[in-house]
C-alpha cells in the first residue's frame, strides 16, 4: 500500500501500490474545475499513466493550467496525425507538419497529392471525435536510441533520425497510438478521451487546428487569422527554406559540416535586407513619427538603432523619444492587481505630456525633453531641447506604441507603425515546434545575468508576470501595425546555449523555477553550440550576449 498526500489540503488517502495516478484522480476530479490531465510526484511532472509504488505527495494539473494546456495541444496533435493517416492511408502523404502556433492553434501543411479541402478536413475531423471518443490508450515506450532511429526510418519520419542522431541521451521515449507512432517533446495524456474540444479550419496553403487556452480550456474559439503576423512567420518559414534550414537537426548538420558561418551571415543579410525595405517604406510614406513595440526580449532597441542607420543612408535624421521618461512620478503610479506598482500600463505614462511634447516638435517648435530619475522615481527637465525639421523624424519606442491612446493627438497619417516580433521559424522535427516564448525566455535569462546581474531562477520566477502584461498591452494591438519584423535569428539558439546552459544549472532542485529550467535544459540538449566569436557586432543576438557595437543591452 501506498500512502498518498494531496496538495489540496484534504490530508492522506491510501491505495494499493501499482494503482494508476488516472484512477487516483478519479477520486478527486469533482474537486476540480477543469479535467485532470496531468500530475506532479514529489513536485517532479508524472503522466496519468505512471504507477505509484511508494509513499508521495501528489498535486494534480489541470488543462486550465499552462502546462496542463500543453499536454493537451501535444496529444491532440498526434490524434490529428493519426487522423490524416487513417483517411488518407500512411503512404499517401509525404509528410503532415506542425508550421507555427497560429491565433489558439497550430498552422499545419500536408505535403501529398491530395489536396487540402473543406471536404477533407471535415473527414479528418470526424475520424478525430472517433478517437476521441474511442478512448484509446496512448502508450509511452523507453527505446534504445539505435533502436528509435530504426524504427523512425522504417515509418519514414527522417526528421526524427536526423534529431536523434545528435541526441546525447542512449535512450528515447516515443508515444504509441495504436499504429501512429512519434516522438513529443513533453508529455502526454494518457488517452484520447481527455481532447475533447477541438477544431480544423481552411487556410492559406494549410489549415489550422484550433484548440482551447487555459483560460477557457472548455472553449475552442472561431479561427480569427492574424494576417500580418501570418505573412511574416510564412516569410521566415520561406527564408529557412531558402538557407537549407527547417529543422534543429538542420543547424546541427550546418555545424557538423562547418557551412554554420556562412548561415550566420546569410541570414544577417537577410534581417538587413529587410531593415533597409522597411526604411524605403517610411520614406515612401512621408510620415514624421517612427511608432516600435514589441514583447520582452524582442531586439527592440537594436532594431532601432540598425533602422536609424538606414534612415540615414536616405538623408534623414532619426532622433529618439525615450518613452520611459514620460513615467509619471512613481507615487501616482497605478497599481496593479496584486497591490504593486504597475509600469507597464498605458496610466504609468504621462501621455498628454508626451503628446504636448511631440505636437510642438511637429509644429517646427523647440522643446525641452523630460528625462525620468530611476534613483528619486520623480521626472525631470533635461535641460536637452529639440527643433526638427524637414529631413528630421522622431522613433519612439515603447510596448505601448502601437496603441493609438497613446498618441491620441497625432493624426494616423504621420504616425509609420513597427511591431517587432521574435517569431521562432525553427521546429525541433516535423512534430515539435520550439514555442517563441521559450526563444524568448532564454534571450531574456541570458541577458538579465550579464547586464542586471539576475539569476536564472529569478528571471523565470519573473515570466509569467511579464508575459501577461504583453498580453495587455502589447498583443492585442500587433495586427495595428504597418509593417511586422521577426527578429530571431535561424542560428541564434546554437550561440545562447553556451551562454543559456550554466544559468540554468544553478537553478536548485528545490526552488519553484526548477521545472522550467530542467525543461529549457532539455530543449537546448538537442542543440550542438558554437562560438558567438563570428557574430557580427551589430547583429540583434549581441544585444544579449554581449559585445554589441550600439552598446545595448
Amino acid at each position: 500500500m501506498s500512502k498518498i498526500h494531496l496538495k489540496t489540503g484534504k490530508g492522506y488517502f491510501t491505495y494499493e501500490a501499482g494503482t494508476t495516478l488516472e484512477a487516483i484522480s478519479r477520486d478527486f476530479q469533482e474537486d476540480y474545475p477543469h479535467d485532470i490531465i496531468l500530475a506532479r510526484v514529489d513536485g517532479k511532472l508524472a503522466e496519468l499513466n505512471s504507477c505509484m509504488d511508494r509513499d508521495a505527495e501528489i498535486e494534480f494539473i489541470t488543462t486550465g493550467e499552462a502546462v496542463g494546456n500543453e499536454v493537451y495541444r501535444r496529444t491532440a496533435s498526434m490524434m490529428m496525425l493519426k487522423a490524416f493517416q487513417d483517411v488518407l492511408g500512411r503512404d499517401n502523404f509525404e509528410r503532415l507538419t506542425v508550421q507555427y502556433s497560429l491565433d489558439r492553434g497550430y498552422y499545419c501543411e500536408l505535403v501529398s497529392d491530395t489536396a487540402v479541402t473543406e471536404r477533407l478536413l471535415d473527414k479528418v475531423k470526424t475520424r478525430m471525435m472517433e478517437i476521441q471518443q474511442a478512448k484509446m490508450p496512448i502508450i509511452k515506450k523507453s527505446l534504445p536510441k539505435r533502436e528509435a532511429i530504426e524504427m523512425f526510418r522504417e515509418h519514414k519520419m527522417y526528421d526524427k533520425v536526423n534529431l536523434f542522431y545528435y541526441r546525447r541521451s542512449s535512450r528515447v521515449n516515443i508515444y504509441m497510438l495504436e499504429d501512429t507512432i512519434d516522438y513529443f517533446y513533453g508529455y502526454m495524456a494518457s488517452n484520447t478521451a481527455y481532447i475533447r474540444y477541438f477544431d480544423l479550419y481552411l487556410y492559406d496553403d494549410g489549415f489550422v487546428l484550433q484548440m482551447p487556452e487555459p483560460s477557457a480550456p472548455e472553449k475552442v474559439d472561431a479561427f480569427e487569422p492574424p494576417e500580418k503576423l501570418f505573412n511574416v512567420l510564412k516569410q521566415s518559414t520561406r527564408w529557412g527554406e531558402l538557407l537549407g534550414v527547417r529543422t534543429v537537426a538542420d543547424i546541427n548538420n550546418a555545424l557538423a559540416d562547418g557551412s554554420f558561418s556562412e548561415l550566420m551571415l546569410v541570414q544577417e543579410a537577410l534581417q538587413e535586407k529587410k531593415i533597409a525595405e522597411i526604411a524605403e517604406n517610411i520614406i515612401e510614406s512621408g510620415k514624421r513619427i517612427i511608432l516600435i513595440a514589441g514583447p520582452s526580449s524582442s531586439g527592440k532597441t537594436t532594431f532601432s538603432h540598425r533602422l536609424s542607420i538606414q534612415l540615414r543612408v536616405h538623408g534623414l535624421r532619426p532622433h529618439p523619444i525615450p518613452v520611459d521618461n514620460y513615467f509619471v512620478n512613481r507615487e501616482d503610479t497605478p497599481l496593479d492587481a496584486y497591490g504593486k506598482p504597475n509600469f507597464e500600463c498605458l496610466e504609468a505614462l504621462d501621455i498628454k505630456e508626451l503628446n504636448k511634447d511631440l505636437q510642438g516638435l511637429l509644429a517646427g517648435e523647440e522643446v525641452e525633453l523630460p528625462i525620468f530619475n530611476f534613483v528619486s522615481g520623480k521626472r525631470e527637465m533635461s535641460g536637452e531641447k529639440l527643433q526638427i525639421g524637414d529631413r528630421d523624424v522622431l522613433v519612439i519606442e515603447g510596448i505601448h506604441s502601437l496603441n493609438d491612446a497613446m498618441t491620441y493627438s497625432i493624426d494616423k497619417e504621420n504616425k509609420f507603425k513597427i511591431y517587432i516580433s521574435a517569431l521562432t521559424q525553427l521546429n525541433i522535427d516535423e512534430h515539435n515546434r520550439i514555442p517563441t516564448t521559450d526563444a524568448r525566455l532564454l534571450r531574456r535569462i541570458v541577458r538579465d545575468a550579464a547586464k542586471r546581474g539576475t539569476n536564472a531562477a529569478k528571471t523565470i520566477s519573473m515570466w509569467q508576470s511579464v508575459r501577461r502584461g504583453e498580453d495587455e498591452n502589447i498583443f492585442p494591438y500587433q495586427e495595428n501595425c504597418d509593417v511586422m519584423f521577426n527578429s530571431v535569428l535561424i542560428y541564434e539558439l546554437a550561440i545562447l546555449k553556451q551562454y543559456a546552459e550554466p544559468l540554468l544549472f544553478s537553478v536548485r532542485e528545490d526552488q519553484p523555477e526548477y521545472e522550467t529550467a530542467k525543461y529549457l535544459i532539455k530543449f537546448l540538449g538537442y542543440f550542438l553550440g558554437s562560438s558567438s566569436e563570428n557574430v557580427p557586432q551589430n547583429s540583434i543576438l549581441r544585444e544579449f550576449i554581449g559585445g554589441s557595437c550600439f552598446n545595448v543591452g
